[in-house]
């Protein structure tokens, strides 16, 4: 569609931003107007970022629009996504924290995050057989999802908020540098470099390292298919079958992801490439919900909507930081840039040992 590379990764690049700068603000929100008015916003904005999107490339293709006015369309049509999709996430997870116990929080957070990343693996393999049928067949699909899925959640979930209406303004002081806040946003911050790094790079390094494997793009998609379904299997296995504490999670899951890129970096091969995915996967299902379980055990009931905000704007960090510092860095060397997450890592598990938030329950 005449689109440069530039152009097209700074398309999701300002949907990240809008993403990091309001997510906090949703969930400070969702404090106030309830959870379930504010995830039904988001996922209204992310229905008419779909149809936002998917328009104009319609129209363009048509010749009933000129192409000028394509890359600009298409940012504020992923803008949507990222000033109003951004509000589901930190309701999503403030409603959790407000209906569930203590001792079930993490196990609470672990099925969250596992529907979350099952719609990850399912949205590509059902959006490749509705392309059959035309390109704007997805958009328009999945638009009507969001859609059903805000009646849904209207119809049946209860407006919860956590702010009695003497108590709105107290609610609103805990601060992302609080202790009992930044170190969490320090480790989610790290890990979504790291993982983003991985999931921006898997493509070039499976094609400049294994080139001569047939079938390249069918071990793509097996290598995503492996890091989702590992990260899901891990969840269940450690948060509700053999439930581990969070401490134990947040360490073992961030040596699993240091020994994942160590490995990845030192064993250039195929089948230990894929062995790495799957323990990187095993890690990232241990410290994602452990991140979330840990960071709502810490604040007081009326804060759980401003901390999950704040966890859902660090969380594209790794996002926006990819292109300028990662992908240099694999340019340079692919080996180094494993190597380098891997350092992160370790860094996060010496905080996380040494930091005494962690230690708490």
């Amino acid at each position: 569609m005449g689109l440069s590379e530039v152009q097209t990764s700074s398309i999701f690049a300002f949907s990240a931003i809008g993403w990091a700068l309001t997510s906090a603000a949703w969930g400070r929100a969702s404090d106030k107007y309830g959870r379930r008015n504010i995830a039904i916003l988001g996922l209204l904005g992310y229905s008419a970022s779909l149809i936002a999107m998917i328009t104009p490339l319609f129209l363009v293709e048509k010749n009933f629009l000129d192409l000028v006015f394509l890359f600009p369309l298409l940012v504020f049509g992923r803008m949507l996504n990222g000033l109003l999709g951004s509000a589901t996430r930190p309701a999503s997870f403030a409603y959790v924290a407000d209906t569930s116990s203590e001792d079930k929080r993490t196990v609470k957070f672990a099925r969250l995050e596992s529907s979350f990343l099952i719609g990850t693996v399912a949205g590509p393999l059902i959006g490749g057989f509705l392309i059959l049928i035309s390109k704007e067949t997805p958009f328009y699909v999945f638009s009507i999802l969001g859609i059903i899925a805000s009646i849904g959640i209207y119809k049946n979930l209860e407006n919860k908020s956590s702010i009695p209406s003497n108590n709105i303004k107290s609610s609103q002081k805990v601060s992302w540098t609080s202790n009992t806040v930044w170190p969490f946003l320090f480790i989610a911050s790290i890990s979504s470099l790291c993982l983003a790094s991985l999931i921006q790079t898997i493509g070039f390094y499976l094609f400049d390292t294994f080139s001569s494997i047939d079938d390249l793009p069918v071990v793509i998609s097996m290598t995503f298919a492996l890091l989702s379904i590992s990260t899901i299997v891990s969840q269940y296995i450690f948060t509700d079958a053999f439930p581990l504490s969070n401490n134990k999670l947040l360490i073992y899951g961030i040596l699993l992801l240091s020994f994942s890129y160590t490995v990845m970096a030192l064993y250039p091969k195929i089948s230990v490439y894929y062995l790495a995915i799957i323990v990187n996967g095993l890690g990232g299902g241990l410290l994602r919900p452990a991140i979330s379980s840990s960071l709502s055990l810490a604040q007081s009931p009326e804060h759980q909507g401003s901390v999950a905000g704040y966890l859902g704007s660090v969380y594209p960090i790794g996002h926006i930081l990819t292109p300028v510092l990662a992908m240099p860095i694999y340019a340079y060397n692919p080996a180094y840039l494993y190597y380098f997450s891997s350092i992160l890592c370790l860094i996060c598990f010496i905080f996380i040992i040494t930091n005494p938030v962690f230690k708490q329950k």
